[in-house]
């Protein structure tokens, strides 16, 4: 019987743990009407929990990259799996918004700075080679889109059939299929060539890197362009149901379009990934985050109708996670693989504070004002700005002191 090559154990187990990881999460638009009509909220008590997961994901993301760049991903993997499981069946009982805050907010904060793109890129970088790194990338961020595109009708099928509280214990199950998958990343990681390791503590580490990164023009675009991309993203996640809703169209047509966000994110993950190694990336990710402003005036000036919203989620949908591999593959140029897990947490960190902004101020403006008109205006004008901050990124090497090729 043929066994299959070490890379392709590390990419399937790469691509199990952010299919999952980012998939159970995708879904989270659909708890926001039972959880609030059970309990009384407000969208923004809703909105602001799952503001504060973005937010918590991103301050720590550098912390739990840092970890895995010197120690490996195994504990960091162990970790957030078990965070997973704990914070989703705590959900269960959160009947306040701030207990939300902590079980959502909080808990799957932590577990998912643990077990996402920051985390398994540090070992792809590692165990892959050079030339196939931006594709290697690709596919797992891609992986990440087919979780979002495979769990959106079960979140929802669950929701229907079930309710919303068996539908978290059954995705705390899930969430249980992280631990074991902690194994094969430990051990590419062991087995994968030798980097020298950074000096002094952790924090000395991080401190330095990034102060170094920091001075860097090219570095600093990188992560304004990378904060619009959380803006966007998270509000549209979040608040398309709700605003689909608003306009009478079925609860079918939102699930629709969340699974077409996650099937063409497949599409448009990958294909990033496999230009991203052809082109200079910096103009991609422009060309990206200009196309996105595009599909959002057309959705907007458009007629509301199932056919419309069914082409607006697969144009966002090939364009979402495209930046993943594309951002992580400039910062590999930039300053090599040794801190790759804590640079592209402090990028990151960036992604999460616009999703923070993106998934609150949606909620907070709505009850405001009772539209969502603003929140779209802003991720119109914000993809224009990151479309311009971009083409300035040059991808030459920095040499820093925590930089290896």
């Amino acid at each position: 019987m043929r066994t299959l090559s070490p890379l392709t154990l590390l990419l399937l187990a790469a691509g199990a743990i952010v299919s999952i990881s980012m998939g159970v999460r995708h879904g989270f638009g659909f708890f926001l009407p039972p959880m609030t009509q059970a309990f009384g909220w407000t969208r923004e008590t809703f909105a602001l929990a799952l503001g504060l997961q973005n937010l918590v994901w991103g301050a720590t993301q550098p912390f739990a990259g840092a970890f895995a760049d010197r120690h490996g991903p195994g504990k960091v993997l162990l970790a957030g799996g078990g965070l997973y499981v704990l914070g989703l069946v705590l959900m269960t009982v959160s009947s306040t918004g701030w207990l939300l805050s902590g079980s959502a907010g909080l808990l799957l904060g932590l577990a998912l700075s643990c077990t996402t793109y920051s985390v398994v890129f540090c070992v792809i970088v590692r165990a892959v080679p050079d030339a196939l790194r931006s594709s290697a990338m690709g596919i797992t961020a891609a992986a990440g889109s087919f979780g979002q595109f495979m769990m959106v009708p079960i979140e929802r099928g669950l929701i229907d059939s079930l309710g919303w509280v068996p539908a978290l214990l059954i995705l705390a199950g899930m969430a249980a299929a992280l631990l074991p998958l902690a194994a094969p990343m430990a051990r590419a990681y062991r087995n994968a060539p030798p980097v020298p390791a950074p000096t002094g503590s952790i924090w000395q580490g991080m401190v330095a890197s990034f102060a170094q990164a920091w001075q860097q023009r090219s570095f600093r675009l990188l992560m304004a362009g990378y904060f619009v991309c959380g803006f966007q993203v998270v509000f549209i996640g979040v608040h398309l149901p709700a605003y689909l809703r608003d306009h009478g169209l079925a609860g079918g047509v939102a699930s629709m379009a969340l699974a077409l966000i996650g099937l063409f994110n497949i599409g448009g993950t990958y294909t990033a990934g496999r230009l991203g190694g052809r082109y200079p990336k910096p103009y991609l990710l422009a060309g990206i985050y200009f196309a996105r402003s595009v599909v959002i005036v057309a959705f907007l000036l458009a007629p509301l109708s199932s056919v419309s919203v069914g082409l607006f989620a697969a144009a966002i949908g090939f364009l979402w996670l495209s930046t993943v591999p594309l951002t992580n593959g400039v910062i590999v140029s930039l300053f090599g693989v040794r801190n790759l897990g804590m640079l592209s947490g402090a990028v990151f960190f960036s992604h999460q504070v616009g999703s923070f902004l993106g998934v609150w101020l949606g909620g907070l403006i709505y009850d405001r004002t009772g539209s969502y008109d603003i929140v779209w205006g802003m991720a119109i004008v914000l993809g224009l700005m990151a479309a311009a901050a971009n083409l300035p990124v040059k991808e030459v090497p920095v040499a820093t002191a925590g930089a290896q090729a």
